[in-house]
């Protein structure tokens, strides 16, 4: 029904913002973006759609898939933690242009000690190579070295998100990353409540917070 009547023209042009659309009196309620945080699991890909692996799309109920929802931003593949899945491009731009310079957050677990020395190298920036392999540098980053010793466990936040580009920053220094998870995206912050795959619809002031 469309504002109590029912509706048999299915060409019927209906105005969301002043018209109420029920269906076995129940508000449907009309969103034009939708914004989910995921958990990724290792073994699936940050894209849209893959002939080889799944991909967070393949996670999603059937609901949500209407909506043509995409990653803003992407992890490897064998990378966990906090995922964007939206259909507002402009809000992914904001967060994925290096230019907007909005740090994402990982804590990886090292294989060997990451020493005081190595540690001030990636804060200040080190040349790697990027996805094609040429020279990058790569900007300043934060690091917090949450247990000393070996393994070393290290959370790191970063600007960029160049091809496997914390995995090869540790490299660099002469370090192997052996897990990797993202924890956050500028403010906002993976739900520990989360499982594995699992994944929800942002608060309105989560996403307050990704929009500022």
């Amino acid at each position: 029904k469309v504002d109590g009547v029912i509706a048999k023209d299915a060409k019927l042009h209906v105005d969301p913002d002043k018209q109420t659309v029920t269906v076995y009196d129940e508000v449907v309620q009309y969103k034009e973006f939708v914004y989910l945080m995921m958990n990724k699991p290792q073994d699936c890909l940050s894209a849209t759609r893959d002939r080889d692996y799944r991909t967070v799309i393949d996670l999603l109920d059937e609901g949500y898939l209407m909506f043509d929802l995409f990653p803003a931003g992407r992890l490897d593949r064998d990378t966990e933690g906090l995922v964007l899945l939206t259909n507002d491009g402009q809000l992914a731009h904001e967060i994925i242009s290096p230019k907007k310079d909005v740090y994402k957050t990982y804590v990886a677990h090292i294989e060997g000690e990451l020493t005081e020395e190595k540690m001030k190298t990636l804060e200040g920036g080190l040349e790697i190579l990027d996805g094609n392999d040429d020279a990058f540098l790569t900007k300043p980053a934060r690091v917090n070295i949450l247990n000393h010793g070996a393994p070393s466990v290290v959370e790191i936040s970063i600007t960029e998100g160049k091809f496997h580009q914390v995995k090869r920053m540790f490299a660099a220094v002469g370090c192997k990353v052996v897990y990797l998870k993202r924890l956050s995206i500028g403010e906002l912050k993976l739900d520990a409540t989360l499982e594995l795959g699992d994944y929800r619809e942002l608060t309105d002031d989560e996403l307050e917070i990704l929009k500022k």
